[in-house]
């Protein structure tokens, strides 16, 4: 039985932030019609074995690479570190080869976000990093148009290059409206996004009639 088509949400969240942006960028994406299917990544052992519980104890599952594999569209998040993703989300996507390989991923929309404890924290580079392994991958990259408000009057997070959200020093601080509006916005052109460029029954490649 085929799965129905999803957005999967990806992304690490040390201290609850990253994930109250996951959640907002799911009920973007579910305001478009679509399924969203929240996963994260363990954090990165620093001995030489796995000491970890294989599902997490609260919040969302970890993703494995058959949800990364089929899903329709991709919203990948992270914290800023030192102006990149966090090590635990790079570690996992470095374990792609074989999607890189087989293809799996081109085609498919993409779109990044990230939270930090202060305004000039690297927000755009870790966004910008973020997109790189994605371009890898052939996927298409989308960010946020200055045709969403909200952009152009945030004094919060919120940048043209994926949604962002400033803690202010306190990782578990609330996002503000504009963040929470363009987190949203980001989810629902994802959703559309993926519709679009769903294949459908008689327009696989190939299928072409002069």
């Amino acid at each position: 039985m085929a799965t129905a088509p999803y957005i999967l949400i990806l992304y690490y969240s040390r201290s609850g932030a990253t994930a109250k942006m996951a959640a907002e960028l799911a009920r973007g994406v579910e305001q478009q019609g679509m399924s969203a299917r929240l996963r994260t990544v363990p954090p990165v052992s620093p001995d030489s074995e796995a000491s970890l519980p294989q599902v997490p104890d609260s919040g969302a599952p970890y993703c494995t690479a058959d949800d990364l594999r089929q899903c329709a569209g991709l919203l990948l998040g992270s914290p800023t570190r030192f102006g990149n993703m966090a090590a635990p989300l790079r570690y996992f996507l470095d374990q792609t080869s074989d999607m890189w390989l087989d293809g799996s991923l081109t085609g498919k929309p993409a779109a990044v976000f990230t939270s930090t404890g202060s305004l000039h924290g690297g927000q755009e580079s870790t966004l910008i990093s973020m997109m790189l392994p994605l371009l890898h991958h052939g996927m298409v990259i989308a960010g946020i148009p200055y045709s969403e408000a909200a952009l152009m009057h945030t004094t919060t997070g919120g940048t043209p290059y994926g949604a962002s959200h400033w803690a202010g020093g306190s990782d578990t601080s609330d996002l503000s409206e504009d963040e929470t509006i363009l987190c949203r916005a980001l989810g629902q052109r994802i959703g559309t996004l993926a519709q679009q460029l769903l294949v459908k029954p008689g327009q696989e490649q190939g299928d072409h009639h002069g």
